[in-house]
């Protein structure tokens, strides 16, 4: 795959993927990065704002509370499911082409939703838009990652998830706050109406790339046998396992706390601080991503230890979720750049296999999660949580000069 710049008004065909195409005299394309945190942002209210609008959409559909929350389930399981195989499906797409049209397929999803009086058909929505979904995750990075040069390119990944947090700390409460005042059919309509908005940014603001040409045939084996890729997966396995199985049942665990009636300002407090964790990572990203990925899995397994052991403690579990925040907000660019950083083709394969990981590990987190608070009551989440952050810790470690390399990212 020959790597070169794309020059002023290039075609979208199937050809080598430039190796980036940062404007002159711009030292990052804020507005093409801004439009793709947007994206991701709206990405990440349409997938989690059913959990702040379960009581009204569980009345309306005439479904259970937990039926409702399983439309979460279903769009992650979805994502995880189709991610790698619809990734390869579509590498040879032009990227703006394909990223257009997940944006629409958002905005048809959403708008589905707000108008749908059956669950039935809400489910259905839903598992399109898992699909969707794992096809964005999977480009998005990689998207990032080409329209800067190489040494930009861990600030670029920030910028553009920087949505991720912001979903969380503004996204989901507002939806919700607005949801209770006009209804949850208009919010969802709401949502597809911003979504549409974007495509116009798009056009305006992200420069084309194109896909891979058709010799340039993608292999799952490849990516995995290269140098440090299965460590990488581990390590990100272990951390998404460890959040979850305490960001799943943070209600009951701040019960240890006295803090349930706060849950809102716990949940604000996590938010804020995963927004100062992804800026302070774009920061340093490009110099020590290293340091911040060994970083990162201390600070978990840290918190963890003071949430399972210091439970009782409202200053110390306070400041235990800021800094859970703070190293969450992080983890997400310094996973996805990582791969940037071990190969110089195949990006999107690989990040689509981080977005299985990912969304595995949600799964996974919220089942084992469930399964130690019934055993093990309220505090029994937390021990867990510090259990897998710790592994995540030990195979980050062991595996540092592997799979987090120092250098820049590899070229042909």
């Amino acid at each position: 795959m020959t790597l070169k710049e794309p020059q002023t008004g290039t075609i979208e065909t199937a050809s080598p993927a430039p190796r980036h195409q940062e404007p002159r005299g711009e030292r990052l394309p804020l507005s093409a990065l801004s439009a793709l945190a947007l994206v991701v942002f709206l990405a990440i209210v349409t997938e989690t704002l059913p959990a702040g609008l379960l009581t009204a959409m569980s009345a309306d559909l005439r479904a259970s509370e937990p039926e409702i929350g399983q439309l979460i389930t279903v769009y992650a399981a979805t994502s995880a499911l189709t991610a790698i195989l619809l990734t390869s499906l579509t590498r040879r797409v032009p990227r703006r082409t394909l990223l257009l049209a997940l944006v629409a397929g958002f905005a048809a999803v959403n708008a589905v939703t707000a108008v749908s009086d059956s669950y039935a058909l809400t489910v259905v929505a839903r598992i399109f838009g898992g699909m969707i979904a794992g096809m964005l995750w999977s480009m998005l990075a990689g998207y990032a990652l080409r329209i800067v040069r190489p040494e930009h390119q861990g600030r670029a990944l920030t910028i553009a998830m920087a949505g991720a947090p912001l979903a969380f700390a503004v996204g989901l409460p507002l939806g919700t706050f607005l949801g209770g005042i006009v209804g949850w059919h208009p919010v969802f309509g709401g949502i597809a109406a911003v979504t549409a908005l974007v495509i116009v940014w798009i056009v305006a603001a992200v420069p084309p790339l194109p896909g891979e040409v058709a010799g340039a045939h993608g292999s799952f084996g490849r990516v995995l046998r290269t140098r440090g890729m299965l460590l990488l997966l581990a390590t990100t396995l272990a951390f998404v396992v460890a959040h979850n199985v305490a960001y799943t049942y943070i209600g009951p665990l701040m019960r240890t706390s006295g803090l349930t009636s706060s849950l809102d300002t716990v949940l604000l407090v996590f938010g804020v601080s995963a927004l100062v964790g992804i800026w302070l990572v774009g920061m340093f990203i490009d110099r020590h991503l290293r340091l911040l990925i060994l970083g990162a899995m201390a600070l978990l397994a840290t918190t963890m230890l003071a949430l399972a052991a210091l439970s009782g403690e409202v200053a110390v579990t306070l400041v235990a979720v800021a800094l859970w925040g703070l190293t969450y907000g992080s983890v997400s660019p310094l996973f996805q750049t990582v791969p940037a950083k071990l190969m110089s083709r195949e990006l999107d394969v690989a990040q689509a296999m981080i977005v299985t990981i990912w969304n595995l590990g949600i799964g996974l987190g919220a089942v084992l999660g469930g399964v130690t608070l019934g055993t093990l009551g309220d505090g029994g989440p937390a021990w867990l949580a510090f259990a897998a952050a710790a592994v995540a810790l030990v195979v980050a470690v062991v595996g540092r000069k592997r799979a987090f390399p120092l250098a820049g990212p590899r070229h042909p």
